[in-house]
């Protein structure tokens, strides 16, 4: 219930940022990235929508691996400090396997800039 509450105040806000960034999936990778994601722990959903992120999609170019993700996030998300969250951390830790990571297992991202929006 918590969460859906979560969702429709985030929805009310419409004070939305948007982020896009790419990363890189290992080769051979992409069913095993996809079953990861369509089992994602509760408890890290929640974590997401606590910092206020109202919504997220990740796309794959298949030919490169390139995974595009965008999120659209509440004016006062604190999604910097998801970094510092142990569910964060061990979800990384889960994915390394599958992906360009950073030393602390994180993903290895590319920022990208907006340059086109039509609403």
């Amino acid at each position: 219930m918590y969460f859906k509450l979560q969702i429709v105040l985030n929805q009310f806000l419409k004070i939305m940022i948007r982020n896009a960034f790419v990363m890189q999936l290992k080769k051979g990778c992409e069913a095993e990235y996809k079953k990861r994601h369509d089992t994602i722990w509760p408890e890290l959903k929640s974590l997401l929508i606590q910092s206020g992120i109202n919504s997220y999609y990740i796309f794959l170019e298949e030919e490169s691996g390139k995974l595009f993700a965008f999120q659209s996030l509440v004016n006062t998300n604190t999604t910097a400090y998801l970094s510092n969250d142990p569910i964060m951390k061990k979800w990384w830790k889960y994915m390394a396997d599958l992906m360009e990571t950073n030393l602390d297992s994180s993903p290895l991202t590319t920022p990208l800039a907006e340059l086109f929006s039509l609403e």
